[in-house]
């Protein structure tokens, strides 16, 4: 019923499992989650999440590298690789990328080239782009238009109003995670009020930002119902109707070209 559109699956805290990330996906499954995609941060992580994907039906995974990584790791995401990286089927989209100036303004230059990379790849290969942004809000705007980017997904949305309409108008799905759970997160609740139902998609980020009543312990995928409780509350749904309408809208997603 629940899929989470964003975890990142080897970095997952797997002590209450005993080390074995299938009892923590079993987890999952049993609190109602039947998709999951793994996100990579560099390039090397398809290794892992590719063997994962493979012995999971319901697994899938992103190739690419997130915007806070070393400037070298950054340089190695050609495009040619990426394309390459995304023939395994079980690739279901580019990314993590996007432009986070909140950790680094030291290479804005190097953070929208590589972007601009992710998104040719995504592009060529018809597979979504997995954005993050964080204190560069007008700036990934204005990459996504330039570069012509209209198959993606904006993750973990904490911006504003004026943000989402503009991806939207890209053609970007938007993704919520726990943070819309937050008892001080009303202004986002807000926004997600004026995103269309068929635009949303829900994610843990796990192991980060776990929602309430979780809120402060290492996050993971089962988690996900919480994320999509919170939104049923603002769109006046049940918690069910939220997780059939976002795995829906993950397919259509996944079957856009």
């Amino acid at each position: 019923m629940f899929t989470d559109t964003h975890c990142h699956l080897t970095m997952l805290d797997l002590s209450p499992y005993a080390g074995d990330l299938d009892q923590a996906l079993q987890a999952a499954r049993d609190a109602g989650v039947t998709k999951f995609m793994g996100i990579s941060v560099a390039l090397e992580d398809y290794v892992a999440l590719s063997e994962i994907a493979h012995r999971h039906a319901d697994v899938g995974y992103s190739v690419g590298v997130h915007p806070c990584e070393d400037v070298d790791v950054m340089q190695r995401a050609t495009v040619e690789r990426l394309v390459e990286l995304a023939q395994d089927p079980k690739v279901w989209a580019l990314g993590e990328t996007g432009l986070d100036y909140y950790h680094s303004t030291e290479y804005v230059a190097e953070q929208k080239a590589c972007f601009a990379r992710h998104i040719e790849a995504s592009k060529q290969v018809r597979k979504p782009a997995v954005v993050h942004t964080r204190s560069a809000k007008q700036d990934t705007i204005d990459m996504i238009r330039t570069e012509q980017s209209t198959h993606g997904i904006l993750h973990c949305f904490t911006e504003d109003l004026v943000t989402a309409k503009a991806v939207l108008d890209c053609g970007y799905y938007i993704s919520f995670s726990g943070i819309v759970s937050f008892k001080n997160a009303q202004e986002l609740r807000d926004v997600a009020k004026h995103v269309p139902l068929d635009r949303l998609l829900i994610e843990t980020d796990s192991p980060y930002l776990a929602p309430m009543p979780y809120r402060g312990k290492t996050n993971e995928p089962k988690y996900v119902p919480f994320v999509a409780q919170a939104l049923a509350q603002v769109y006046g749904l049940t918690v069910e109707e939220i997780g059939q309408i976002t795995s829906q809208n993950f397919e259509n997603l996944l079957n856009l070209k």
